[in-house]
């Protein structure tokens, strides 16, 4: 049962946009802030997100390039060691990242998201996660494309290494969250269905980027998550309202869902307590999956900036160059 969905508290929203819905046209701006989120490596600068992720991952996505000896400072896991025995001291391994590496963003549009007590709605914190990693993704030279599901429709656009193709999946995405409202249907397993079709469409070496809510995630999705993550490097992006882990001692609240309702008393503080843990183990169980998997896990609150936050999770020290 959901309450309907309330605007972001006056002035807290993003220039240009109300916070509730975005426009295609903020979607594309978000281009310009590439920079200030090093999500992926360059010539002159290595992402802490590849230094987690692909390291962990046998090397992934990168191609090997050459064997030198050990330095001070490189990966132990790195250390080549038939060179090594061979040679009588340490050797490692160096790699590069793989060119043009599809990137497939798989984002949440549904009622569940169409929610936000902080900054924007968390439908709206998604698509706009899903552009700002879309453009640093073409910016490495990386081919963008993702699928958006929610409703009863799923878009999904293939990977390629061009502006049109992006532009294609904002597009989608942008129609998608226009659309949405406490009245939108919420199809039942459609994120273990768009996992499921993520895996069909993936081949190995791909980086699939997950952006849902929180709440989302059940059995049949954390299966296809861990089928998914044999063959595809994972980046999870769950996203969270503070409401969703805290109620407020305000009193008698009625919540309204078609012609169902319901009352909670909020001042009662056991009412309260039950409430938090159970969104404290929601985390507990994104993190117990980004454990096992061994993938990178970033969540995402809307009461937050959304760059600051990415640099935060980036370890990136505020006002640093990235």
């Amino acid at each position: 049962m959901h309450a309907q969905a309330s605007s972001p508290a006056a002035g807290s929203a993003p220039p240009g946009g109300s916070g509730v819905h975005v426009e295609l046209a903020e979607l594309i701006e978000l281009r310009h802030r590439v920079r200030e989120v090093p999500l992926f490596s360059t010539p002159h600068r290595r992402s802490p997100l590849i230094g987690l992720h692909h390291s962990k991952l046998r090397g992934r996505g990168v191609d090997f390039d050459q064997v030198r000896v050990y330095q001070a400072g490189d990966d132990v896991r790195s250390i080549d060691w038939r060179v090594t025995a061979r040679t009588q001291e340490p050797h490692t391994k160096l790699f590069h990242e793989e060119r043009e590496r599809p990137i497939f963003l798989v984002v949440e549009q549904s009622r569940r998201l169409f929610f936000g007590s902080g900054r924007v709605f968390k439908s709206v914190l998604a698509a706009q996660a899903a552009s700002l990693i879309g453009w640093a993704a073409l910016h490495h030279n990386d081919r963008v494309g993702g699928l958006v599901f929610g409703s009863r429709e799923t878009h999904e656009i293939k990977p390629r290494r061009n502006k049109q193709s992006l532009l294609q999946l904002l597009d989608r995405l942008a129609r998608a969250n226009r659309a949405l409202d406490c009245a939108t249907p919420l199809p039942a397993e459609a994120f273990s269905l768009a996992l499921r079709r993520a895996r069909e469409v993936l081949r190995p070496g791909s980086l699939a980027v997950i952006l849902c809510d929180e709440r989302t995630l059940g059995e049949a999705a954390e299966q296809q998550l861990s089928l998914l993550a044999r063959h595809v490097d994972l980046l999870l992006l769950p996203l969270f309202d503070p409401l969703d882990h805290a109620l407020p001692a305000a009193g008698l609240l009625r919540f309204a869902q078609g012609p169902a309702r319901l009352e909670l008393d909020t001042q009662d503080a056991a009412l309260r307590q039950r409430y938090h843990r159970q969104g404290e183990e929601r985390q507990a169980r994104w993190q117990r999956l980004a454990d096992r998997l061994r993938v990178p896990l970033m969540p995402l609150d809307t009461q937050g900036e959304l760059v600051e936050q990415l640099r935060q999770h980036l370890s990136l020290r505020p006002g640093a160059p990235a």
